[in-house]
């Protein structure tokens, strides 16, 4: 799901650019989020005949930087081909690559290259798939889990464990000031199996943290390595709840303190609108929206 902001200036003189914020029925929420963050921002719907094509949606994107714009900015909240970043056997195609090439050949409007705002983008060696034509800023919301964290009444007796060392790589610099639990996958005869790789969860609040969630095993598995290990709560934050085939469903509210038996919170951005609509007012869940964040990026 993405939306296209075109801005024009009025003047030299104001700081604040006027934006146009064009957006499909799918995003119409977060668009409606981000417009009333700021009064330069007018929104703009795009009627698409066939929303799930993505030629009719690269074709709309194409267009709008010829309309003698000022600037053009592509909002990507979730980057959908990240995880397909490298090969591992003969014939796979890495997708990642082949949307950023893409996206590198957006036509260039008045104001020069299109700006791309992404969040939280699977691989760090993704943000060098982007050609010179194209100028990626690519953003976090790990921000707001930790304004979140903050908030909550344990705030003082927060960890953060991280399901693999992928993630650690992500994120542990942004959250450098939390004790840290960092899990890893073994396999067992045919399964796989998480464990704790370092650091303590007996009697902590503990703050699984990843970039995305699809099936949720990974998840599930490293909630229950925690619990084992002693964890008091155990909570949840992914940028990117995809959850196909509603695999939301598998994740269970804690019940008061019961971390063996499911989350006292799961965290998800609005990053996947899909997916909002169908966990919202539902424990665990709880939505953080990038709204502010997409709105700061468009006056950039």
């Amino acid at each position: 799901m993405s939306m296209a902001a075109a801005s024009a200036s009025d003047s030299a003189v104001k700081t604040v650019k006027k934006v146009c914020l064009f957006y499909c029925d799918e995003t119409k929420a977060l668009a409606e989020r981000i417009a009333a963050q700021s009064d330069a921002i007018e929104l703009r719907n795009i009627n698409w005949r066939s929303p799930g094509v993505i030629f009719e949606q690269l074709s709309v994107i194409y267009a709008l930087p010829k309309l003698f714009i000022s600037s053009f900015t592509l909002v990507l909240p979730f980057f959908p081909t990240g995880t397909s970043e490298r090969m591992e056997d003969e014939g796979d195609v890495a997708t990642a690559f082949t949307l950023a090439r893409i996206l590198s050949n957006i036509p260039t409007s008045r104001g020069g290259p299109t700006s791309l705002v992404t969040y939280d983008i699977h691989a760090l060696q993704e943000r060098f798939y982007f050609g010179d034509n194209i100028l990626p800023c690519f953003e976090s919301g790990i921000p707001l889990l930790k304004n979140r964290l903050q908030q909550l009444p344990d705030s003082d007796n927060i960890s953060i464990a991280f399901p693999d060392d992928g993630a650690w790589k992500r994120f542990h610099k942004q959250l450098q000031h939390f004790p840290t639990i960092v899990c890893n996958k073994v396999r067992i005869g045919d399964q796989r199996i998480v464990r704790i790789k370092e650091g303590e969860a007996a009697g902590r609040h503990v703050v699984i943290v990843d970039d995305l969630v699809q099936s949720g095993g990974t998840l599930i598995e490293c909630q229950r390595a925690l619990a084992a290990n002693g964890a008091a709560k155990i909570s949840a934050y992914v940028t990117h709840g995809i959850f196909p085939n509603r695999s939301w469903q598998r994740f269970e509210h804690d019940n008061g303190g019961r971390p063996e038996k499911g989350l006292t919170y799961f965290w998800i951005t609005d990053s996947c609108p899909l997916t909002v609509k169908e966990v919202k007012s539902i424990p665990p869940f709880e939505i953080l929206s990038l709204a502010g964040s997409i709105a700061s990026a468009l006056q950039i």
